[in-house]
């Protein structure tokens, strides 16, 4: 997975198929996304 971003999108695609497309979402979205993620909150 490959993630970048700027102040208010932030992009995520498939390093293994970069040519299938780009997920966006907005900035405090991915915050809230990954501070739950990284507070354990999903079974990964």
């Amino acid at each position: 997975m490959e993630v970048g971003g700027g102040d208010r999108v932030v992009g995520v695609r498939d390093t293994k198929d970069r040519d299938g497309g780009t997920l966006v979402f907005g900035s405090a979205n991915w915050r809230e996304f990954a501070d739950q993620v990284k507070a354990g909150r999903f079974d990964l």
